[in-house]
């Protein structure tokens, strides 16, 4: 039997290359889905009963707001990984991943097949960048006063350098 903390589940540390990579998927989704919704989706959504049209509206905009969340907090990480602000800054309340409503079951199934990849593609990265937020607030010490002071000194310095 092994005493050590091996056994327990690794910490997940959010690099700049898991930053970028995941932003890189979400503007691609954006775009995708903003081609979808604004230009090939027309069509489709006009074949569609009046009920349907509204869940496609609908879930048009709960695509677009869940891509809008990922992205706000991926720019939120980046800005923590290059000390534009402090990783305890990073942590407040309003720089958490925003809450996205869930998508209705019973509306996805009655709408087209590509606007279905689209609002699944949505909330599967959704998915992805909520369990990296909530793992960072679970595993997060409590903020150090001194640790803060010397961030801003350091940044400060750094700052003076390079005027």
């Amino acid at each position: 039997m092994n005493d050590s903390t091996e056994d327990s589940a690794p910490e997940a540390r959010i690099t700049p290359r898991l930053i970028d990579a995941l932003y890189t998927e979400a503007m691609v989704l954006a775009d995708e889905a903003r081609a979808y919704f604004d230009e090939a989706g027309r069509d489709e959504r006009q074949t569609l009963d009046p009920f349907a049209r509204v869940g496609f509206a609908c879930e048009s905009l709960k695509v677009t707001t869940r891509i809008m969340h990922i992205v706000a907090w991926l720019l939120t990480q980046r800005a923590v990984e290059t000390g534009e602000i402090m990783a305890a800054d990073g942590r407040r309340p309003e720089r958490r991943l925003g809450n996205a409503n869930d998508s209705d079951p019973a509306v996805i199934v009655q709408l087209p097949a590509s606007a279905q990849r689209l609002i699944t593609a949505s909330i599967d990265l959704y998915d992805r960048v909520r369990r990296l937020d909530e793992g960072q607030v679970a595993s997060e010490p409590a903020p150090s006063p001194a640790r803060a002071l010397m961030g801003r000194l350091e940044r400060d310095l750094i700052w003076n350098r390079g005027a």
